[in-house]
């Protein structure tokens, strides 16, 4: 499970450097930096959503 989670924090930090590339190398003129931006949402709300379903069937636990 720990190995899918990093996996989805370097897609988003990826995404959000590509964005910032983007933003930089077009100057706002394209959508490049609107869809790697998109991709960084989404990849943000299928962690989230992979996270709470993980501890709904007990993947991992509340250590608390």
């Amino acid at each position: 499970m720990k190995i899918i989670v990093w996996i989805f924090i370097f897609l988003i930090l990826a995404s959000l450097g590509s964005a910032l590339f983007f933003l930089v190398k077009d100057k706002g003129t394209s959508t490049r930096t609107a869809k790697a931006l998109t991709w960084r949402v989404v990849f943000s709300i299928t962690l989230f959503m992979l996270l709470l379903l993980a501890y709904h069937f007990g993947f991992i636990d509340s250590k608390l």
